[in-house]
């Protein structure tokens, strides 16, 4: 947890360049004089437009709004800005503008949210125009200075070229005087198939500085007179301090403050963290934990499935006469599903720093949304949004948990308020982190399956039972009492997460039943589970039909070609229609999600004490438009992680009303040893932009559960994997 090694501690100049303080083109205010005269020292560059900055020495800065987390966003973003601007590649950097700056200028850097895989989606075309908008004011000021036509001239990497003449000059050499030239109103941007930078696999810019140590996290930044908080929140949701003896833990080394912060934590700052947190463990604590503290598992669980028969639900997709087809069926086929809370578990736990004074309160975090960061500050700060600010730093895994919710940011405000002026970061611990999360909500569904006399499906009732993310976390989205959240992967039509079968009478629906645990956005969302339940449902139709687990699909797939599309992919990638290797069994799976298109195929063996080995993966992907094929190739790997970790391992249960993983040793994740092979297909169909962060994660756990059954005759409706007996049936 500490990050206090005086052989490598970053200078105090590496350090503010990290926290976004050392910036240029736009003033930070300052904290103290010391760190005035800092960015006083530095040159005054003038920006081309609020995208781009050239530095006289040929430096091209590209300002990013969206939120680096190891997902390759900032490399994406700032090649679509360089391929617009025709900018040397070689010379490119990157920074965050802050939010307060945003706000101050009219949010012209637009939606500062990073998670539903929107960062490259959902700002493609605005980043696009910015770049191309800073080219055509370099151009014009190169042209104005020869006094000749700027449709004369032209751009390669960052020279300008005056075609008559020969003449030639440099971005840096005209970037003063762009900034003098009005923006265009109009800019018309390059043609995919144009692309020079963009679409091409370059190597992502924030590498070297992770490998080198360099890159600063929320967790390593050091400011001067900075102190240190751990925190203690009662264990059980819902339940306060009922008392703590701060006198027995005050006179310990470093200790300068004991705290209650709200209702429900108690915090010690210390000079060091280790002091803190060792002062805190010291720390009587008695809770009042309230009534949620008798909630089980157990008891959510028969709360779920009470929801199964519920007769009120929420409907998310509904065409035709489901209970008809079920009544006239030849053979109905019924299977319940269920996946457990699961926590995000990012390496670098929730930390923020914070600096409060009755004028100002400015913070530094690892954010997933500056705006939303900047709110929460303000709220706490009981200042208004223009009197704060918020540093933006690069997040140690983020997975939505430091998106929609700054719970841990809020905490750091609310201690800095009791200590005006003084630099205080709040780190969580593990164990905090732990069992004070926003989990994967935990639902069960029930599918009902009509096949008639030729085994065609001709209806399907899919209820969903369990937690709506949005009613905690963001009920003004929800849609008169409807979490559509809850329907990903499964809604009739549309682009962002469609359903890829056409079932002639289908009814979803959702009982929704929220525990006291409180439910987040956890990668890939609402997609995962619902993609469980559907294509594991449908193989076990399939089955029941006696017909090809493909073959069963694809004849459900005439509307729905690019589904179809990547499915065929892997079919034919891992050799659907060949004898796989003896002991060798094969599953495949296909949903929509985040705006993109795509399915799985997996080689698993079982031993006969029911050891599964994960060989092989094969993933497709159609995105529409393929920015960085070398990220998308990661983020497919790296999604595997994420979602066989989950599959094979990622379960929270509850006990006396508390999560009972604490840490790694109770919650694991994937290790390479047990990592499969993963084979990628990218099959980027153009004419629509879809996410990468998330999708393919859907497919890992259905994809093997499905060879699973295949090995073994048995079906895992309940996860993790590790608790299921996969000895042959």
């Amino acid at each position: 947890m500490r990050s206090d090694r005086q052989t490598s501690r970053p200078s105090r100049r590496t350090v503010l360049a990290g926290a976004g303080l050392f910036t240029l083109g736009f003033h930070i205010p300052a904290l103290a004089p010391a760190r005035a005269a800092i960015l006083d020292a530095a040159p005054a560059v003038p920006e081309v437009n609020a995208w781009v900055v050239v530095r006289p020495d040929e430096t091209v800065v590209i300002r990013i709004a969206r939120s680096e987390m190891g997902q390759g966003t900032l490399t994406g973003l700032a090649q679509l800005v360089a391929e617009e601007l025709g900018c040397d590649w070689a010379r490119v950097t990157t920074e965050y503008p802050s939010p307060g700056q945003n706000l101050a200028r009219k949010r012209i850097w637009g939606d500062y949210s990073t998670g539903g895989s929107r960062g490259i989606r959902e700002s493609h075309e605005y980043v696009r125009k910015g770049g191309a908008a800073a080219r055509i004011m370099l151009v014009a000021a190169a042209a104005k200075g020869w006094g000749v036509p700027a449709e004369e001239c032209r751009v390669e990497r960052g020279v300008i070229t005056h075609g008559p003449s020969g003449r030639r000059t440099t971005y840096g050499a005209v970037a003063a005087e762009a900034a003098k030239i009005e923006p265009p109103k109009e800019v018309v941007l390059k043609d995919p198939k144009d692309w020079t930078l963009a679409g091409k696999p370059l190597k992502r810019l924030d590498t070297l500085a992770k490998l080198d140590g360099s890159q600063v996290y929320g967790i390593d930044l050091t400011l001067p007179g900075l102190l240190n908080a751990a925190i203690r929140d009662c264990p059980v949701t819902g339940g306060t301090v009922k008392s703590f003896d701060a006198a027995a833990v005050s006179g310990m080394p470093g200790v300068k403050r004991v705290l209650q912060i709200g209702d429900s934590a108690v915090v010690v700052v210390a000079d060091t963290f280790w002091r803190a947190k060792t002062a805190l463990n010291a720390l009587p604590v008695v809770w009042d934990e309230g009534p949620n503290a008798t909630v089980s598992s157990e008891t959510i669980a028969a709360t779920l499935r009470e929801g199964l028969d519920a007769q009120e639900a929420f409907v998310g997709n509904k065409s035709g006469d489901v209970a008809g087809a079920l009544t006239g069926a030849a053979k109905v086929v019924e299977a319940v599903y269920g996946v457990p809370f699961q926590n995000h578990a990012t390496m670098e736990p929730m930390n923020a720093t914070a600096v409060w004074t009755p004028e100002r309160c400015e913070v530094w975090a690892p954010t997933q949304n500056g705006e939303a960061a900047l709110a929460a500050t303000a709220e706490a700060a009981g200042l208004s949004a223009t009197a704060c600010e918020v540093h933006k730093i690069h997040l140690g895994g983020g997975f939505g948990r430091r998106g929609a919710t700054h719970d841990w940011l809020r905490q750091a405000v609310q201690i800095a308020k009791e200590m005006p002026g003084t630099p205080v970061k709040l780190i969580w611990t593990r164990e905090e982190d732990m069992i004070h999360g926003r989990y994967h909500p935990v639902t069960q569904c029930r599918l009902r399956g009509a096949l008639d006399s030729d085994g065609n499906l001709t209806g399907l009732h899919m209820r969903i039972s369990g937690q709506s993310i949005l009613a905690s976390v963001a009920p003004q989205r929800m849609v008169e009492g409807r979490d559509p959240v809850t329907f990903q992967g499964l809604n009739p039509g549309g682009p962002e997460a469609a359903i890829g079968y056409t079932i002639p009478n289908i009814l979803v629906d959702h009982a929704m039943r929220n525990p006291h645990i409180l439910p987040g956005f956890w990668r890939g969302v609402n997609l995962n589970p619902n993609a469980i339940y559907l294509e594991c449902f449908m193989d076990e139709l399939a089955h029941a039909a006696g017909q090809d687990p493909l073959a069963f699909r694809l004849k459900l797939m005439g509307n729905h070609p690019k589904h179809r599309a990547v499915l065929q992919a892997v079919a034919d990638k891992i050799g659907w229609d060949t004898k796989p290797p003896e002991g060798v069994h094969r599953g495949l799976c296909q949903t929509m999600g985040f705006g993109s298109y795509v399915a799985g195929a997996a080689e698993v063996s079982v031993s006969e004490a029911g050891e599964l080995k994960i060989h092989r993966i094969v993933a497709a992907t159609d995105p529409g438009h393929a920015v960085n094929p070398q990220q998308i190739d990661a983020q497919v790997a790296g999604s595997f992680v994420y979602g066989l970790s989950a599959a094979l391992y990622g379960a929270c249960t509850v006990k006396d009303g508390r999560i009972e993983q604490t840490n790694f040793d109770s919650y694991p994740v994937m290790r390479m040893d047990a990592m499969p092979v993963v084979e990628t297909i990218l099959m980027p169909s153009g004419g629509f932009w879809g996410g990468v962060g998330e999708p393919t994660i859907a497919v890992a756990a259905p994809a093997v559960l499905n060879a699973v059954f295949t090995a073994t005759g048995k079906r895992v409706r309940h996860l993790p994997l590790k608790d299921a007996d996969l000895r042959r049936a």
